[in-house]
């Protein structure tokens, strides 16, 4: 009978698993492969937009469908699918996974996160360790070794973050053009500039409903990504035996042989256009949180894949019988009866496809900040139940205003097209050389299967670069202006702030400096409890001791917290709060070090309840630990009745310090946060006076304060100034 009984929970529980996996799959096609599905409208017409001429006997045509399937084959469906989502960050996906894996497993970080704040905590690397390889060690080595290498990684992690960000301007521009000028395939008269006005309604619909959340329509997300799939596969395979079954034959690869042996240069430029159809891949990784390996695995070889294949097949199939409807080919293969329902179902997959870009867009930008790499912005979370779902006011608007300027300056699809494949490739390359380091460091396998990862795939990816880059003039400077310009202002951001903490670590005050100047003054101590905010984590901040001269005064219980985010996804619950005593029992002094892995939930308001609840069962902690010490020290000989009398001491003790801890709290807790500019000293070269006094102080005065960020009462509030020359 309790054979029977296990069998049946564990039958239960498989049932269960399943259950749950094909429910992530289903819900993944409304966030995961909106711009993936969406691609087809579009990706003929930038290929055939150059000097690529059609011909009578169809090999441009079957050579590029070809190229489709093939490039389909080995980016989304081997090189993510089978290998990257493997790479995950504790269920993360992204380049800050990747790169917060290298980080832990070696020295290679180059942020303060990556080597500090692990102090008491056990779980920042659940991963069993495995056995090193010498090539491994060595790799280690170099990085650890060498600064700029680790500087040179961070850059790389930073340009691919640059250009997720520059696709959150392409994508929505991209996708909307495309689906609303298919209106001009039953309206050949509209006049393109209705066409741009629809498409910037659009666009405004979009980014001004982006504060209500994705949850509050997302139930519609998936069922119409679904449709959407089915269209694209029912019209395909209408298409391949309507028109033309011998385009099945197009499939092999030597058809790629015979086309740029045909095409030539040609050729190797309508790569540029063909990169389009993997548009949306490294979105299988980047929302990997969201969902799980198995379930992304089955959406996309079940659904997701043979639709693609079939759109991109039905297409050049009507393609061969109709050259003349090049431009407009898509909507034009879409038989009449049922043109209008696939219109309005296209609209609304490149909004869905828009949407999970501006997403991804927004969770990238939290974690860069969550780990110093971008100005303070204001974080809205958008749901009770899901914690990734959030809103950027600004980056919204200014997502928006650039997706409008893009329309309306280049109007043209084709030229979109060419700045859309130079960021798509060059985030799937940074991507490939991260792939190079986890393969070789982390997974611990032999060098030659990281040389053959970045061989087979690199070699794909710069062949599709060296095509895009050849159309910078023609609209390919956009993204490499836009993502140089994020590149540089992170870089900035990182830069100062690096230097305000090296700053503040060499003007730290020891502890005993501390007590001794406040002899001398004679301090004040006045009732409550005073958290003072900085980013060093032992000694006293300098903004601290220059209060303290300046107004020799502080709070009965004195707590310096430092925010630190660590290169994990999530801190458990339990860990975030690490407690110090750093002064002697007559002053109540304390260190705290609240904290939060790159995807936490960083809640403000909370943090005050949390930190003191945590501070009291840190008290009593102690004094379990001294009862510990007392009883070991009884069984080598310490008589009973004075070890009860000790405890009896012990527990009056901490109950006196709980209760003045709550009487402190009773009498007001106050923040003291330093308010400090920042400027390049004197000896300073124009380059680096530049980076720090214009930029990096034109970011700080523009991004949220400190104590905004924090969730600080103002009423609550004490800031002191101090000017840090760097």
């Amino acid at each position: 009978m309790v054979q029977e009984s296990g069998f049946k929970t564990w039958e239960y529980s498989r049932l269960k698993l399943y259950k749950t996996t094909l429910l992530l799959s289903y819900q993944s096609f409304g966030v995961v492969y909106g711009d993936l599905c969406t691609s087809p409208m579009y990706v003929y017409k930038s290929t055939f937009s150059g000097s690529l001429q059609l011909y009578e006997e169809n090999q441009e045509i079957f050579g590029v469908l070809s190229l489709v399937f093939w490039t389909l084959t080995i980016i989304p469906l081997c090189k993510y699918i089978i290998f990257v989502l493997g790479a995950d960050d504790n269920g993360e996906g992204g380049p800050f996974a990747l790169y917060s894996l290298l980080c832990r497993r070696s020295k290679m970080g180059f942020l303060e996160g990556s080597h500090m704040g692990h102090e008491g905590f056990s779980s920042h690397d659940s991963s069993a360790p495995t056995k090193e390889t010498r090539t491994s060690l060595l790799i280690k080595e170099f990085f650890e070794k060498h600064h700029s290498s680790r500087l040179v990684l961070l850059l790389v992690v930073l340009l691919g973050t640059s250009m997720v960000i520059g696709d959150g301007i392409l994508t929505p521009t991209m996708s909307v053009l495309s689906a609303v000028y298919g209106i001009e395939t039953k309206v050949p008269n509209l006049h393109e500039n209705y066409t741009v006005a629809i498409a910037c309604v659009v666009l405004v619909g979009l980014f001004a409903l982006q504060h209500c959340g994705t949850h509050r329509v997302g139930f519609l997300f998936a069922p119409i990504l679904l449709a959407w799939l089915l269209c694209l596969g029912g019209v395909g395979i209408y298409n391949i035996f309507h028109w033309n079954p011998g385009v099945i034959n197009a499939l092999s690869p030597s058809y790629i042989y015979k086309f740029f042996q045909k095409a030539g240069k040609s050729g190797w430029s309508s790569l540029g256009g063909i990169v389009l159809c993997v548009t949306g891949a490294e979105a299988m990784f980047a929302d990997l949180g969201h969902f799980s390996q198995l379930s992304l695995r089955i959406a996309f070889t079940v659904i997701v894949y043979p639709c693609l294949v079939l759109a991109y097949m039905g297409e050049a199939a009507y393609l061969s019988m109709h050259k003349e409807d090049l431009q407009r080919s898509f909507y034009k293969a879409i038989p009449e009866v049922i043109f209008w329902p696939v219109f309005l179902i296209a609209t609304l997959a490149t909004v869905v496809g828009s949407q999970a870009i501006i997403s991804a867009t927004f969770s990238i930008i939290s974690q860069s900040r969550a780990l110093g790499c971008f100005p303070r912005v204001k974080i809205v979370h958008t749901s009770n139940n899901i914690h990734g779902q959030i809103y950027i006011p600004e980056v919204n608007w200014i997502l928006m205003l650039l997706c409008l300027a893009v329309v309306i300056g280049f109007r043209d699809t084709a030229m979109i097209g060419n700045a859309y494949g130079l960021a798509v490739v060059v985030v799937m390359f940074v991507t490939t050389l991260l792939m190079f380091l986890i393969i070789s460091t982390v997974w611990n396998r032999n060098v030659f299967w990281a040389l053959l990862f970045v061989l087979v795939f690199g070699f794909v990816e710069l062949s599709y670069f060296s095509a895009c880059l050849a159309k910078v003039h023609k609209g390919g400077w956009l993204p490499l202006v836009v993502s140089l310009l994020i590149l540089s202002l992170m870089s900035t951001w990182h830069y100062g702030t690096s230097k305000k903490l090296a700053f503040e670590m060499e003007n730290k005050v020891s502890l005993d400096s501390l007590l001794t100047l406040g002899s001398n003054l004679g301090i004040t101590r006045v009732p409550g409890i005073c958290l003072v905010y900085s980013d060093v984590t032992n000694g006293v901040p300098p903004m601290f001791a220059h209060f303290v001269t300046n107004f020799p005064a502080f709070h009965q219980i004195l707590i310096f917290v430092t925010l630190q985010s660590l290169m994990i996804p999530k801190v458990p619950v339990g860990e975030r709060f690490h407690f110090v005593r750093i002064g002697p029992p007559e002053f109540p002094l304390f260190r705290c070090i609240v904290r939060y892995g790159y995807k936490d939930v960083r809640d403000s308001h909370d943090l005050e309840t949390h930190l003191i609840e945590n501070m009291s069962r840190f008290l009593k902690c102690q004094v379990q630990s001294q009862e510990m010490a007392i009883i070991e020290a009884n069984e080598k000989g310490t008589t009973g009745a004075g070890t009860r009398k000790v405890r009896f001491k012990i527990n009056i003790e901490v109950s006196e310090e709980v209760e003045e801890l709550m009487e402190a709290k009773e009498a007001g807790v106050a923040y003291m946060i330093s308010n400090t500019s920042v400027k390049a000293s004197e000896a300073s070269s124009f380059l680096k006076k530049f980076a720090i006094d214009i930029v990096y102080g034109f970011l700080r005065r523009n991004s949220r304060c400190p104590a905004t960020a924090l969730g600080i009462p103002p009423a609550s509030l004490i800031e002191v100034g101090m000017l840090y020359h760097v």
